[in-house]
């Protein structure tokens, strides 16, 4: 709501000061000469110091904000004096002119449009009616399609521009140069979707849907994830719709639309319900049957040579659109169109500096790629003209719209021609505030007379910086909120967060002085884009990514191989088992209500996974030895926790209203993982014994965020901080966080690294002593003695597992007298075995943030045509690229390498062993995009944040480790791009098998947040040997890590608890239940195997009922009204609940009644039993070895389901009644 305020307080007074300011410039021009030239008009503003200093600025402002567009006769107008600086301010006075209903801004870069658009917006005070057509992200001819996101993105904008009504309102369309030359689908195409709707009571057929969904290119899977995604079940259609933020699911009541909900793709629950929603195609090519035969049919005309070599020739006859079809998009079409034939009639356009250069550079770049990959005849290649746009076509279109072509020469230089303008602006100078030098310091150039200058910092740490900075230098600078303030403001110096970064000086009087100009470096543009998170022990035992021959434990019998799911009659009934195959080839049929007893196996390679004999006393010898071992684990353990337990800290909370106003500068929305973490912390801290929280979340996904938050809450309360990571790199990455974040708050951020010089650190670690630092960040120096805190109060550690067992063992020191807050995206398999097993509390962050794409992971041979490619997709788009080559004695001859294959791109080398100063400014030139190319070792592995690197090679990967692997990933995928990762390997027989395996899993694991999988699969991997010792490891390759986690927490519980207590702790008895009805989840129903597999677990381990009743509601509002059968299941899991709190092991029930077999220790009396066969002889009979026997007619389910639950019922009042007496 305060940021709504601003921007509309904003507008408003940048309306006020436009009117003013025009106001102002025409009585200024009535005074001055305009000079003509011909019958064409040449425009300078000049003179302007003869314009009294209140009224230059208001002038300056004006001359180039109030920019007169040409008229019909004179189309066209060359724009003179447009630097980086002033290219923006331009164009939000052209757009706010209002002359145009949609003013088409080309820019010379695709990796910096959008940065340009968030400037032009800050400018205008408002973003509405701003578009951007985004760049497909793929190079020329390639070989991947654009990610359905983007795709998504472009078809809302175009069918944007077709649906626009309001011609006199001021619209903007900000597209890159090179995408400006994409040929598009004829407009009439995308019409036939513009009126496609679907709404609550409409008659629809889903046959027809689903066959439209197909034609326009949507993908049929079992779950929607992504824009261009449908999933049918039963009555229910999930669909995410092209241009929309959230998939929809619409249920039928036969052909009648019942209903209409929003839901979340990552927990495929509903959100909310809609009236109606729209669609759009799903790709830029239809895929509908007619459109397929013309594809075919030009095809074969195009490239008559066998085209059935060709593979898209081959996926369209299957109707299905493989990666690169878009290449191929003019041959769906009679003809095709560009982004000129979108454009709303009256339409204008602004050429920025450098786009006209742009699209000759990007045709010149696509003919070469032609010329490389003409003549393959499983790609055959269109000619460019055919594909793409050539410029000459552009400069056509372009002509017969009004148009300005901005240049960054002034006219001052040049000689004038016709249909010329100068706004009279040049770029800022550097006016560095960290040197004191008389002729280029801050203070002399503020002494000129009139001259107002705003200082844009890119974040409010860095606006605090600056602040520091000029009070040093005695100078003090007004903050403002916007442009409009500063426009309105009379003061000399005016200080703002803006994302401008480029400065400008306008007529001598109004200058804009960015970090560039003040520091020498440019503003990295980032811009952030939700799942659900089971519990840990629910990803654990999960048996939805099971495969068959893939080895799961039984808790009765052991380890076997998984076989899949089979349909079998059950006394008369239809039933669903899983089928796990022993040794001697024997088989065993677990019924789906005992999925609780399955466990998919961990704790070594799946080959290596033991296979027991069905039968046999070995898994019970097995299964008690571990127990016995365990019990001394356990008492370890708890024997630590018991050390922390003695001792209490004082409750930290921080006050409501001010921890609100600190989270509202966390420019992203919390994720819901997030929400529930923070939530966790603050309450361990409020508990008043010491914090000892785990936070796993894959790389990039906020667990900064939930540290920044306990730390405010510590440091209000008066304690001092410590943030511990293990690289100088990530040190500094977390202090400009801190710093940033801290810098409206009294807050004192130290940091503590071997970068700092000696007298500096040495002034740190006083500040620390005497309390007046409260926040310090640092590496190993922090741990040692010479540190010392007056008020400590929390440790923050960051990947842990990245210290030496020396700094480890300081860190396990500390644990007992502080709160503990550990950060990692794959924990170390024993921190998981603590935290599983009770004794250390865990929170786990799987949610990516919104709209953050899973990195694409390709394992592949050194090529040079790869590299090559990889390497211009992702400098094409204005990206940057980490190269890893871990050996620092030959990474010189391997950049030398990789510098050839790219020709001129730019390129650094980074590693361990250079010079302290030189690796600090190798990764800041890098950070600020001074070059393109970094090629390192591991050294970038651990939490440096570069959002605008999105593509990563990594050469000989089969060296590094999985957890290393993830990591070094993690680098790369941090903003809205699609990101890729390139696992270079040798020759396969050069591999170990490990190696293959860690390659394999690293591939596997592609989905956004799989660190804590992956630690699972450095189990399966490595064994446990080296990371939790000999003789756990052993148990766990025995028994496998999830049982081993399950005993283990038993084991924990029972030394814990009282005796009294202990019966609850046990492993859950088993209840076997017999009642010879239809208990499953029909393949109609449910066609999906690992889904049904999953579902099966989810019910049989169930807790309680209000468990189970959340289960079924999501099971209707995910796969429609619930079938019979599966009602069954959800009534018969209740019914073994129920059981197992009676204490009875099997209850069997056919059409003329039944028995139940209790347990020793059932609380169930046994008198209650023999009065009850004693009052109804004819109906209950109490057996010899105390069973009772029941006879009635059962014969239909319902009476028989009844039946059952009246008489648990009966001996659930029996017991109560017994616990009272």
């Amino acid at each position: 709501m305060k940021e709504t305020k601003r921007l509309r307080v904003g507008a408003r007074r940048y309306r006020q000061a436009m009117a003013s300011a025009r106001g102002r410039i025409i009585a200024t021009l009535s005074h001055e000469p305009l000079a003509l030239r011909g019958k064409h008009r040449a425009v300078r503003i000049h003179n302007a110091r003869r314009m009294n200093d209140e009224r230059a600025p208001a002038a300056a402002l004006s001359a180039i904000q109030a920019i007169v567009w040409p008229d019909g006769r004179d189309p066209a107008l060359q724009l003179h004096g447009v630097s980086a600086g002033a290219a923006p301010l331009v164009c939000a006075g052209l757009i706010d002119a209002g002359v145009s209903p949609c003013v088409l801004v080309v820019t010379p870069e695709p990796g910096r449009v959008e940065q340009f658009m968030q400037q032009v917006a800050w400018l205008r005070g408002r973003g509405e009616g701003m578009a951007l057509l985004p760049d497909r992200e793929t190079l020329p001819y390639d070989l991947f399609s654009p990610h359905p996101e983007i795709t998504s993105r472009r078809l809302e904008t175009l069918s944007g521009l077709l649906a626009h009504e309001a011609p006199h309102t001021a619209r903007a369309l900000f597209v890159a140069a090179p995408t400006l030359l994409d040929r598009l689908p004829p407009r009439v195409q995308l019409r036939q979707w513009l009126g496609v709707s679907c709404r609550t009571g409409q008659e629809l057929n889903p046959e027809d849907l689903r066959r439209r969904l197909e034609e326009a290119a949507y993908l049929r899977v079992p779950l929607v994830n992504e824009p261009g995604e449908y999933a049918v079940r039963g009555a229910l259609l999930d669909i995410f719709p092209s241009g929309s933020p959230a998939p929809v699911r619409i249920e039928f009541f036969d052909r009648e639309v019942e209903s209409i909900r929003r839901f979340s793709p990552a927990s495929q629950r509903s959100t909310g319900k809609l009236d109606s929603f729209s669609l759009l195609p799903a790709r830029e090519l239809p895929l509908d049957p007619d459109s397929i035969d013309a594809f075919r049919e030009r095809f074969r005309r195009r490239f008559p040579q066998n085209p059935a070599r060709a593979e898209v020739f081959r996926k369209l006859g299957e109707g299905v659109a493989p990666q690169g079809a878009e290449n191929y998009l003019p041959l769906f079409f009679e003809r095709t169109e560009t982004l000129w034939d979108y454009l709303p009639p009256g339409s204008a356009v602004v050429l920025l500096p450098g786009a006209a250069t742009a699209l000759e550079s990007e045709w010149e770049a696509i003919t070469e790629r032609y010329r490389q990959r003409d003549g393959d005849l499983e790609q055959p290649c269109l000619p460019p003209e055919e594909l793409f746009a050539p410029p000459d076509l552009h400069k056509t279109a372009a002509a017969g719209l009004r148009s300005i072509e901005c240049r960054p020469e002034s006219l001052a230089d040049i000689a004038v021609q016709d249909k010329e303008q100068d706004v009279r602006a040049r770029p800022a100078p550097m006016v560095p505030l960290t040197r004191s030098d008389e002729h280029t310091s801050l203070e002399a150039y503020a002494q000129a007379p009139g001259r107002r200058i705003l200082l844009a910092a890119e974040t409010a740490g860095q606006r605090e910086l600056v602040r520091e900075l000029l009070r040093a230098r005695r100078l003090k600078a007004q903050d403002v909120a916007s442009w409009a303030d500063f426009l309105a403001s009379n003061a000399p110096l005016c200080l703002a967060e803006s994302p401008l970064d480029h400065g400008i000086v306008l007529h001598d009087r109004l200058t804009v002085l960015t970090e560039r100009e003040l520091f020498g470096r440019q503003r990295p543009f980032t811009r952030r884009r939700r799942r659900g998170q089971p519990p840990p022990e629910a990803i654990l035992q999960s048996l939805a990514d099971l495969v068959p021959g893939a080895p799961v434990v039984h808790e009765d019998h052991g380890i076997g191989r998984y076989e899949g799911l089979q349909h079998m009659d059950a006394g008369g009934a239809p039933a669903e088992f899983m089928r796990v195959r022993y040794a001697g080839d024997d088989r065993l049929y677990v019924p789906v209500s005992d999925m609780q007893l399955i466990t998919r196996y961990t704790g070594g390679s799946p080959e290596h996974a033991p296979l027991h004999r069905l039968g046999s006393d070995a898994w019970d010898r097995i299964k008690r030895r571990a127990e016995r071992q365990l019990r001394d684990v356990a008492a370890e353990l708890l024997q630590m926790q018991a050390r922390r337990a003695a001792r209490t800290m004082p409750a930290i909370e921080a006050p409501p209203a001010e921890m609100s106003a600190f989270t509202a500068r966390f420019p992203y929305r919390l994720t819901h993982d997030q929400e529930r973490a923070v939530e966790q912390v603050l309450d361990d801290l409020a508990a008043g014994r010491p914090m000892d929280r785990l936070i796993c979340g894959d790389v990039g996904f906020g667990k900064t965020e939930v540290a920044l938050r306990a730390a405010f809450a510590a440091v209000f309360q008066g304690h001092q901080v410590a943030v511990l990571a293990p690289t100088t790199l990530l040190v500094e990455q977390h202090y400009r966080v801190f710093s940033d974040r801290f810098a409206d708050w009294p807050v004192r951020v130290e940091m503590l690294t071997r970068f700092g010089a000696g007298r500096r650190n040495e002034e740190v670690r006083e500040r620390l002593a005497d309390g007046r630092a409260d926040i310090v960040v640092g590496s190993h120096g922090l741990l040692n003695a010479r540190v010392r805190f007056k008020r400590p109060g929390l440790l923050v550690v960051d990947e842990e597992h990245r210290f030496g067992v020396r700094q480890k063992e300081r860190i396990k020191s500390l644990r007992a007298g502080l709160h503990v807050l550990t950060l990692t995206a794959t924990p170390i398999p024993r921190t998981l075995n603590m935290s599983l097993g009770g004794l250390r509390d865990l929170s786990l962050i799987t949610t990516p943030p919104p709209a953050r794409m899973a990195v694409r992971t390709f394992v592949t041979p050194w090529r040079n045509s790869l590299i090559r490619e990889a390497c211009g997709r992702e400098l094409r788009r204005g990206g940057a690229v980490f190269f890893v080559h871990n050996r620092v004695r030959d990474i010189d001859r391997i950049a030398r390498e990789v510098q050839a294959l790219l020709g001129d791109a730019r390129l650094e080398v980074a590693h361990g062993q250079l010079p302290d100063a030189e690796l600090q400014r190798v990764m800041t030139d890098f950070y600020h995009r001074r070059f393109d190319v970094l090629v390192c070792t591991t050294i970038i592995e651990s939490g440096l944040d570069i959002p605008h690197a999105n593509t990563m090679l990594i050469n000989r990967a089969d060296r590094l480790g999985l957890a290393q692997l993830h990591q070094l990933r993690g680098r790369v995928g941090r903003s809205h791009h699609q990101a890729y990762a390139y696992l270079i390997r040798p020759h396969e027989k050069e591999m170990t098998a490990d190696a293959h395996k860690r390659l394999e899993a690293i591939q596997a694991a592609g989905e956004l947040g799989a660190g804590f999988l992956l630690a699972t699969h450095d189990l399966e991997i490595r064994g446990a040997g080296e990371l939790l010792g000999e003789e756990q490891s052993g148990q766990i390759q025995q028994i496998g890590f999830s049982l081993y986690n399950d005993m283990l927490s038993r084991a924990v519980q029972e030394l814990r608890d009282s005796p009294a207590e202990r019966a609850g702790v046990a492993a859950q008895p088993r209840a076997d239940v017999e009642l010879n009805l239809g208990a499953l989840l029909p393949e109609d129903y449910m066609p999906d195997v690992n889904q049904r597999l999953s579902w099966y677990k989810r019910v049989s381990t169930a807790a309680d009922a209000s468990s189970l009743n959340a289960l079924m509601v999501e099971l209707v509002d995910r796969f429609g009204p619930a079938p019979d059968q599966a009602l069954n299941l959800f009534r018969q899991a209740r019914i073994q609940q129920r059981m197992r709190e009676l204490g009875i092991r099997v209850l069997q029930a056919a059409d003329r009644g039944g028995e139940a077999e209790f347990y020793n220790d059932t609380p169930v009396d046994p008198l209650h039993l023999a009065a009850l066969a004693r009052r109804q002889p004819e109906e209950y009979a109490l057996r010899p070895h105390g069973a009772l026997r029941f006879r009635a007619d059962l014969s239909r389910p319902e009476r028989r389901f009844s039946y059952v639950e009246r008489l648990l019922a009966s001996l659930e009042e029996a017991r109560g009644s017994e616990t009272v007496h």
